[in-house]
């Protein structure tokens, strides 16, 4: 049985879930491009420092790297060992990363700090991303995937410009916000996926 046949309204509330975890993740990589300036001021770091330049791109690519790279793998494992599994898990990964960028301390660990917490939040992403497709795949019958995966798309592709004007406006404010605005998404996500989402085909463990 597929999630399909779960309930009327199930197929719903699983297209509405994963497009807020496509929409949080995107959003996350595009809002710290244009917020940086911001963010190297926050933590007294001078972007234009020489001795900052690694801090600098790996804050730009890491999170998006790790993304790329981790969903082949992620899919993969998400195939032999549950894909709501490792979707929800994803979820938590990237909403404890995002409370713990938002608490990142404006002293000398900071350039590490925001680095490795960006790649953290980039493994929750990837693990949002690789399951999310599949996931709608499994519970939508056939004549309505398009439309799922549609509108899986255009969160996707509409997050990318939130996530640009969400930093033009929080950096203006305080850079915080910039990791804030993941966290209530994030905990509805994660909540909101550990109670609606759930395996129902077998693993494949081969």
């Amino acid at each position: 049985m597929t999630e399909a046949a779960l309930s009327p309204n199930h197929k719903w509330m699983v297209l509405s879930n994963t497009t807020l975890g496509m929409l949080t993740a995107v959003v996350n990589a595009s809002i710290v491009l244009i917020s940086l300036p911001a963010i190297f001021r926050g933590i007294h770091l001078d972007p234009l420092d020489p001795g900052n330049t690694n801090t600098l791109l790996w804050t730009i690519m890491g999170y998006m790297v790790v993304t790329s790279v981790l969903v082949v793998t992620f899919g993969r494992l998400a195939d032999m060992y549950g894909r709501a599994k490792v979707y929800n898990l994803g979820f938590l990964i990237f909403t404890l990363a995002s409370v713990a960028l938002s608490l990142m301390p404006a002293n000398g660990i900071a350039a590490a700090y925001l680095v490795w917490l960006r790649i953290v939040q980039g493994v929750g992403g990837a693990m949002i991303t690789s399951t999310a497709t599949a996931i709608l795949v499994d519970a939508f019958p056939p004549r309505q995937r398009g439309l799922a995966l549609g509108i899986n798309t255009m969160a996707a592709i509409g997050g990318q410009f939130i996530g640009l004007l969400l930093g033009g406006l929080f950096a203006d404010i305080n850079w915080r916000l910039i990791f804030w605005i993941n966290v209530p998404l994030g905990l509805i996500g994660t909540i909101w996926g550990f109670y609606s989402l759930k395996d129902t085909n077998a693993p494949k463990k081969h």
